[in-house]
């Protein structure tokens, strides 16, 4: 017999090898015929899969979303490799993982698809989904597995197979639905029926190259996206529509923020005068959060000895990521810094240090440059090179649990005043490869899960996704059409104090370890641009314009009184563009409205003989007529409220 607990505490005794749908039928026969998946301890299982140990259970089905919907969405992909294969024979299967709003498959096929065989392919996906196909499981030996895969030509399998074998692995798992059979470790649905007809739906396809290297073949990668519902499918199209009005990268074109050199300096970002404005500003702003809340700023190089790098970890755990020099006349490895903390460690070592001095806040606005394939890149929100606004704090195991807080607090208020209210916070915790022993890693995942009990912080733990030195805060916030961003971090690092030896004086007179906190509150600052552009679709708070107002005059008559308007307008603080061309003033308003701009002031004949400003707000037709001094007034309150 094995005894099984259930999420209210409840324990029921089973008999050895009984399956999830068994223990979820004996609770209600409703339960069963709605059970997808079931959770064992921590691990998802097939709802068929025979149980025999001890454990604690939770049958999951459609309602819990969070959980269902990547595992539903990998059997998707499963179904959708089965309907490439009926509809391309020759084609062979790569991966075909699920992904965040989706899945993909990577296929190597003879026919280009395009998005023209989408409506078949889905028809195929319907069609076996119709068919209530069960999903099996088998577990065969490596090498059983090879010879199958051989038999059916499917090289790419194989490959992955021989990698597992590399790797210790001597056992795989295949699954299989009608003719359709897979490797794959699952869970996977009940069957091909439990997906639905109308819940799945082909987004599009892309090149990439096999395993992400340049030097392998260019495979054909087919997006697409599942959900437990047809409203909540339609739900998803609709806001990936109003995300395509809302791309950065075209509004950035349009307000002439930026641009992209993918020749020259792939993932960079050349930042055009008014996106560079828009970007100092973000600075400006942080700086003086900053400042109010004790932070000092520093700055560190960009380029730093391999030797630094070693000592940090970095070496080892993240190289793949980094960018290496050496100089021609010397043997020294250089890295161009991935990350900030090794050279704030390094100032914190400048002196003598005492427990007077903590907690230290050591900020600071660093460029960072980290390897991403190319085909990860996308705009701002996923760079090369990107500047962080870190800063890392130095202080006592006893101010540990206090700074935390104050790094919570400042984040939850930073993001409020740009109008994010819906906010998640995930606790991530050690991961597979890191640093440190398992009693830093209990006291560290502790100290941060203590902040936020004790503060009343709601937060969800994502096991093994922490930073190889530390567990980690990561703060999800939710923006105006319901799109989750992380932005913000906080990392507690009992590791880096050690590594570099670090240590301030207490008040015994002896030498202590310090603690080290990573913190990044917009995280990088590219990134936070490219989201409240798309956030707000490009009509960014009047404060935070690049250009505020836009003075457009009806004709030549107007022109000096809109170079005066200007000029007081400048000396008030407030960023202009004075159009004084001789297009119709319709298309003048059409033009500085398609670039984003807050407000439009059009002088005309009656501004001129009036002494008086008409303005209109972007994206209103209304219009309000003002004196020079109140226009004036009125944006310097409007930019003062909303700073």
């Amino acid at each position: 017999m094995i005894k099984i607990t259930f999420p209210d505490g409840k324990q029921k005794d089973f008999e050895n090898g009984v399956s999830g749908f068994d223990i979820a039928n004996s609770i209600s026969p409703s339960l069963a015929k709605s059970a997808l998946f079931i959770k064992l301890d921590d691990k998802y299982l097939d709802l068929n899969a025979k149980i025999e140990t001890d454990g604690t259970i939770k049958i999951i089905t459609a309602k819990d979303e969070a959980e269902v919907l990547p595992l539903l969405r990998h059997s998707a992909a499963h179904i959708m490799a089965q309907a490439i294969k009926r509809l391309f024979p020759t084609a062979k299967l790569a991966i075909g993982p699920s992904i965040e709003n989706g899945f993909y498959y990577d296929i190597d096929c003879e026919t280009k698809i395009s998005s023209e065989d989408f409506p078949k392919i889905e028809k195929e996906m319907a069609k076996i989904v119709s068919e209530n196909l069960p999903f099996s499981r088998q577990d065969l030996s490596t090498s059983d597995a090879k010879k199958f895969f051989l038999k059916l030509n499917e090289n790419y399998k194989v490959e992955l197979i021989d990698d597992l074998e590399k790797n210790g692995i001597t056992q795989v798992s295949l699954y299989t639905q009608g003719d359709f059979t897979d490797l794959c470790r699952g869970p996977h649905l009940p069957s091909t029926s439990k997906l639905g007809t109308d819940t799945f739906k082909i987004t599009s396809i892309a090149g990439a190259y096999w395993r992400g290297d340049v030097k392998n073949k260019m495979l054909q990668r087919i997006y697409a996206t599942a959900w437990t519902t047809k409203s909540a499918l339609e739900e998803y199209i609709k806001m990936q529509e109003e995300a395509e009005k809302r791309d950065h990268r075209k509004i950035g074109v349009a307000m002439d923020l930026f641009h992209f050199e993918p020749d020259y300096a792939p993932g960079a970002v050349f930042w055009h005068p008014n996106g560079w404005t828009l970007f100092q500003k973000l600075i400006s702003y942080m700086r003086n959060k900053q400042s109010n809340n004790g932070y000092i700023e520093v700055s560190t190089p960009t380029i730093m000895n391999r030797c630094l790098w070693e000592t940090s970890g970095h070496w080892d755990k993240y190289k793949h990521n980094m960018y290496t020099a050496t100089v021609q006349d010397e043997d020294t490895e250089f890295a161009v810094k991935p990350m900030n903390c090794p050279g704030g460690v390094l100032i914190f070592k400048q002196g003598i240090r005492s427990y007077r001095d903590l907690p230290i806040r050591m900020a600071e606005f660093g460029k960072v440059n980290r390897y991403e394939a190319s085909g990860a890149l996308h705009g701002l929100l996923r760079v090369r090179e990107f500047t962080q606004d870190d800063a890392h704090i130095f202080c006592t195991k006893e101010q540990m649990e206090e700074e935390c807080v104050k790094v919570i607090k400042l984040i939850m208020e930073i993001y409020k005043e740009f109008g994010f209210s819906n906010i998640r916070i995930k606790l991530s915790t050690r991961p597979e490869k890191r640093i440190g022993s398992d009693e830093i890693w209990d006291m560290t995942e502790k100290s941060l899960a203590n902040a936020l009990e004790h503060h009343g912080y709601a937060y969800t733990i994502f096991p093994g996704e922490g930073a190889f030195y530390g567990p980690k805060l990561e703060f999800v916030l939710r923006d105006a059409i319901g799109r989750d961003w992380q932005c913000g971090t906080l990392q507690v690092d009992m590791n880096l104090p050690e590594r570099f030896d670090l240590n301030y004086i207490g008040q015994d007179g002896e030498k202590h370890r310090p603690i080290m906190l990573h913190r990044a509150l917009f995280g990088s600052l590219e990134r936070f641009t490219g989201i409240l552009i798309e956030n707000f679709a490009g009509r960014l708070p009047l404060w935070l314009a690049p250009v505020q107002v836009a003075i457009a005059t009806v004709s030549e008559n107007a022109n000096e009184y809109a170079e005066q308007l200007n000029k007081e307008l400048r000396s008030a603080g407030i960023s202009t563009i004075l159009d004084t061309s001789k297009e119709k003033i319709s298309y003048k308003i059409r033009q500085h409205s398609t670039a984003k701009v807050p407000v439009i002031a059009v002088i005309g004949d009656k501004e001129v003989s009036d002494k008086t400003v008409t303005i209109r707000r972007l994206g209103s037709d209304a219009q309000e007529t003002l004196t020079i001094k109140d226009f004036i007034e009125k944006l310097q309150n409007e930019i003062k409220n909303l700073v």
